[in-house]
């Protein structure tokens, strides 16, 4: 699908979402870190660099970013909360809520955490409890039935601790990885 170009001095003012989903959300108690949508202008505050912490991300375009970021605005379902240290201007933390529709549960949706991620140098200061109750708190505004998430076996105590519960019956996930020589191959369904 082709996403339209929109002019950079208008993008450069776009969030991925509207700001007032996170009005009263967060219980940050920080005065110079700020949680807030991602925005166009976070690719030169280390948003991708960030994400190269929690796994592989590639050598990401200006451009590729740009690009990503329009096709996520316009399916309006993707949610990308980021902590930006006001004093340095870097995103420091992030995470994201992915909203699917179904037809199940009266035609619900179901929200999926992705992608928390807290940048090294501020690890141990809560801020990954703040993104998760963040996105929580997000995926119940938007009236989620449901959120789930996959993680490593190592962090399933931090997330019982935040009420997320493994279902017994249900408790398996299952992956079927796809690799692509050229990244672009991945777009063309």
């Amino acid at each position: 699908m082709a996403v339209p170009h929109v002019g950079n001095n208008l993008l450069e003012e776009l969030d991925l979402f509207s700001k007032n989903l996170l009005d009263r959300l967060s219980d940050s108690k920080d005065n110079d870190l700020i949680i807030r949508p991602l925005s166009v202008k976070d690719y030169n505050k280390g948003f991708i660099q960030l994400l190269g912490q929690l796994t592989e991300v590639g050598n990401i375009s200006h451009e590729q970013f740009l690009n990503t970021f329009r096709k996520m605005k316009m399916a309006g379902d993707y949610y990308i909360v980021v902590v930006e240290d006001m004093n340095t201007g870097k995103v420091i933390g992030s995470s994201t809520l992915v909203v699917e529709q179904k037809f199940i549960h009266n035609c619900a949706l179901r929200g999926k955490l992705e992608d928390v991620v807290v940048s090294n140098e501020y690890r141990g200061r809560q801020l990954g409890k703040l993104l998760v109750n963040t996105i929580s708190k997000l995926a119940r505004n938007l009236r989620c039935y449901k959120l789930s998430l996959d993680c490593r076996d190592n962090l399933i105590p931090f997330y019982e601790s935040l009420g997320f519960k493994r279902e017994l019956g249900n408790a398996n996930h299952l992956n079927a990885r796809f690799h692509y020589e050229n990244p672009t191959e991945q777009s063309h369904l």
